[in-house]
């Protein structure tokens, strides 16, 4: 009773002492005000003034404006196996390594049977560049015998190719594994014995080095020879989705090139399962494999056409082959004045993808290189190499 007695004291004393008390003001939560005045501000300004350009959005993002979805991470559509993760993460350190080079060098690699017919044009491209370049020649028939001193030694160890089965892959990743043992090649470009140059080295030089894009030729084809060659046992690794086709002639940087060489996962899955005549299918690895490779794991890192023209108008299983007759100013000229590819699907409805050749952003032709050409066509293309070529 006593601490009560005093606790009832305490408060009138208290009481007493104060004297009439006063409502104290109220402190505003300025913060909460702050942030519905922001918030109105920019639905009102998203309502009178909708999305028409993006130049904000690039003040903060070189990748322009996203949605908030895209912003978050990906939702993977299925559970990567093991040997999936492995391979995505040695893609992923590989692409991010920064190799430098002081004396940058562009590896020509030569797939052909034997002897290459346009060793003399070659000579005259090459002449006076001997520090930026470096052949290569996988010969699967015959030892070739050499007219350019350039081409002289240049052989690797070489084995039998058998047209549209894995052994065209095999001999690619041999060329390439022969290659980038020089840590000078920087880029890397795949031709063949019908292959001659359209531009002078300099400007094929400038074209490759300059750009940090690889020249792998990729695109849909819904047709017969394109997705129905696609076989289910490539699953879970493969979809049907991500199956491509494209020209084997490729041009790539050191970063791709490495990829290439360190996948197992994906060339074992096109060997086992793209063969010509596989559940009545006729797949061809060189067509498909790299093509649906580079789809899957870096697909902005290539510009999904080759910089080597081929011309397949009449419509047969290999492409227009050019005799002596054929090759003149106006057919070279006009060759090195495209700048669209063009893709044709396969099947009855055969639609036409059309595509700009941006290089950098910028619109450019799109062919360095051009095939197929006859033996016979030597003089013609030496006569007018000068004319044709641009700096």
């Amino acid at each position: 009773m006593k601490t009560a007695q005093g606790w009832r004291l305490g408060i009138g004393d208290i009481q007493i002492m104060t004297g009439p008390r006063h409502r104290p003001q109220l402190k505003r939560p300025m913060w909460i005000i702050v942030l519905v005045s922001l918030v109105s501000f920019f639905l009102i300004g998203s309502y009178v003034y909708p999305r028409q350009s993006y130049a904000a959005c690039y003040i903060f993002s070189s990748s322009g404006c996203k949605s908030i979805s895209e912003w978050l991470p990906p939702t993977p559509s299925r559970v990567f196996t093991d040997e999936e993760i492995a391979a995505r993460v040695v893609s992923r350190d590989l692409l991010k390594i920064s190799i430098q080079s002081k004396n940058p060098k562009i590896a020509f690699m030569f797939l052909t049977p034997g002897s290459l017919p346009f060793e003399k044009l070659w000579d005259k491209f090459f002449h006076g560049h001997e520090d930026r370049f470096s052949i290569y020649i996988h010969a699967s028939s015959e030892k070739p015998r050499h007219v350019s001193r350039y081409f002289v030694d240049r052989d690797i160890r070489s084995e039998k190719v058998v047209w549209g089965t894995i052994s065209m892959v095999d001999a690619e990743r041999r060329l390439l594994a022969n290659a980038l043992q020089d840590p000078d090649n920087q880029h890397f470009v795949l031709l063949s014995d019908s292959c001659v140059p359209l531009h002078n080295f300099d400007y094929v030089y400038n074209y490759l080095m300059d750009t940090n894009m690889s020249f792998v030729d990729s695109f849909e084809d819904p047709g017969p020879h394109g997705n129905a060659r696609y076989s289910e046992h490539m699953l879970p690794e493969v979809e049907k989705k991500d199956f491509r086709k494209g020209a084997q002639w490729f041009s790539m940087k050191r970063q791709h090139a490495l990829i290439v060489l360190a996948d197992n996962l994906y060339y074992s899955i096109f060997k086992q399962y793209c063969k010509p005549g596989m559940e009545g299918r006729n797949c061809y690895a060189d067509e498909h494999y790299l093509q649906t490779f580079f789809h899957m794991i870096d697909p902005i890192g290539i510009a999904n056409w080759s910089v080597t023209h081929v011309d397949w108008s009449e419509g047969k299983w290999h492409p227009k082959s050019y005799r002596a007759q054929d090759v003149t100013y106006e057919l070279l000229k006009n060759i090195t004045s495209i700048d669209k590819t063009t893709h044709v699907t396969s099947g009855e409805k055969k639609e036409t993808q059309i595509k700009q050749c941006l290089w950098n952003g910028m619109k450019r032709p799109c062919y360095l290189f051009a095939r197929k050409f006859y033996p016979e066509a030597l003089d013609n293309l030496m006569h007018l190499f000068s004319n044709y070529t641009t700096v």
